[in-house]
Formats: structure tokens, sequence, C-alpha cells
């Protein structure tokens, strides 16, 4: 008799039977591979300046030099470099953005579903004031206040996210302790704490995690665009987002020092969504059970 799946197995086969979904997921692991190796994949140092060599198109192209295979930018740095070096800052703020958002959003939803009244009224409003601001500009606020640099773009990247994982775990929350297992589990003298943590967080996991995901990827495009505007990481530090803004006076010249920047985020945005919506469709698989 077979034994049965167990539940991570099960979850791994939904999720593979999306092609879509494992090709981002090998996109995503060799941005991984960038951030973990850089020194090994990238031929020389990002900040090294080679003064001789300014703007020096691909290798492919006419003048091209097969040491730098993407080209130099308008300071004569290895653009490959600068970009394998770049994926690890990318990758530090989305991660980290993406959860100390979720973390303490998703505590203040439960909280806000199972605290009394009075205490889960001033959190909704709380809740309300921030989504009422728009997320990039309150970021930008935040940082314009706490100062430029990488570890205070997380800061400001999180506090915008943190109001929609609260909304989102209040409103699975709700529908939960509707439930009959809710309502015995408080019959039987469990506390808010233990029916928010025990009996309802594992329940509302699933669209929590999808949406984690999906904030990976806004606070990857958050920090290019605070990266843009001189917010997020300085310089010389190889970011994708700052190197876009240093590139823009010479898009007409020099087009490969504003491409390959910008397809490194559009690849790694896509890859980090792709993979949000094979986690959505493995998680719940009744949603292709009734289409």
């Amino acid at each position: 008799m077979p034994q049965p799946m167990s539940a991570p197995a099960a979850l791994w086969r939904r999720f593979r039977s999306n092609p879509a979904a494992v090709a981002g997921l090998v996109v995503l692991l060799g941005f991984v591979a960038c951030a973990m190796f850089p020194s090994l994949l990238a031929g020389h140092d990002p900040t090294q300046q080679f003064r001789d060599l300014l703007l020096l198109p691909p290798a492919w192209a006419v003048g091209g030099n097969p040491g730098f295979p993407l080209g130099t930018d308008d300071l004569g740095r290895d653009l490959a470099a600068r970009l394998v070096h770049g994926a690890r800052a990318s990758l530090l703020v989305g991660a980290s953005a993406a959860l100390l958002g979720a973390i303490p959003g998703v505590a203040l939803g439960l909280a806000a579903a199972v605290l009394p009244r009075v205490p889960a009224f001033f959190l909704l409003r709380l809740f309300d004031v921030l989504l009422s601001l728009p997320g990039l500009l309150l970021a930008i606020v935040v940082v314009a206040v706490l100062g430029p640099g990488l570890e205070n773009a997380v800061i400001a990247i999180a506090l915008v996210s943190l109001p929609g994982y609260a909304r989102l775990a209040r409103a699975g929350a709700l529908e939960q302790l509707a439930r009959d297992y809710v309502v015995s589990a408080r019959i039987a003298g469990a506390g808010p704490v233990r029916v928010a943590l025990v009996h309802i967080l594992p329940n509302i996991a699933a669209p929590l995690i999808v949406q984690t995901a999906l904030g990976f990827s806004s606070a990857i495009l958050d920090a290019a665009a605070l990266g843009f505007l001189g917010l997020g990481a300085q310089p010389p530090a190889p970011e994708w987002g700052a190197m876009l803004a240093n590139a823009r006076d010479y898009v007409e010249r020099a087009w490969w020092v504003v491409t390959f920047p910008g397809l490194a985020i559009l690849l790694l945005v896509v890859a980090v969504n792709l993979i949000a919506d094979g986690l959505r469709d493995a998680l719940e698989p009744r949603l292709h059970s009734t289409v």
C-alpha cells in the first residue's frame, strides 16, 4: 500500500506542475547565487575604475572588450560586476522589508480581530491613516527623516507595507472566528493569544505567504525607486536603482548602462511574481478543482 504523501511533498508537486513558477524559481536562484558568490562570478571589483575604458560597449558590440562582457559605465567600472554585486542589495532589501512588514503587520491584524472593540478601533484607524498615504511618498518621507541609506530604506518600505498585511490578517481572522473549532476553543477557556496563534494563524497562513512573496517583489521595486532618487544605497555601493540614476545622462550614447540594470530589476520582479502565483495555486488547490 503506497504511503500518503507528506504536506511539503504535495505542495512541491503542485508547485512544480506550474512551468512558469518553476522558471521563476530558477531565475530567482540564479540571482541568489549572484548575491551569495559575487566575487566568483564577477571578473572585477565593482568599485574599481578603469579610467581609460569609460563607457566601453558590451563585448559583442563594435569596440567591445571580452574582459568586460556588459561594458563599463561612465566611471569605467565593470557593469557586469556591479550588476552581480547589486543583486545582494536588492535581495536583502526585498527579503528584509517583506519580513519586517509581514511579521508586525500580521500580529497587529490578529490583535485587531481578537482584542476588545476599543483597542481594535484605534488599530483600524491607524491602518486607515497609513493606507490613505501614497506608499512611495510615505517611504520617501520616512527616509528623508531617518537619512538616506539602505537600512533606512528597508525600514521605510516595511512601514509602508505593514497596513496591507494587517488588513489581510484581520479579514482572515474575522472569518475564522465564526468557525466551530474557534468557538469551541474559546468555550474551553483558550485566551485571545492562544486562539490567534494556535487556532487562527495556521488556517490563514496561505494568503499571508502569497502576500509576503508579492511584498518581496514590491519591496525590490520600491528599493530601486529610492535608489534612483538617491535615498537608498549610497555611492559607490552597487545598487540597481542607483545605477539607473547615474546612467540617465548617457541614454542616447551608451544604451547598455541603462538597459542592463533595468533588465535585472525586471527579471527579478517578474520571477518573484511568478513564484507568488505558483505558491497561490499550490497552497489553494481547491481553486483548480472548481474551475
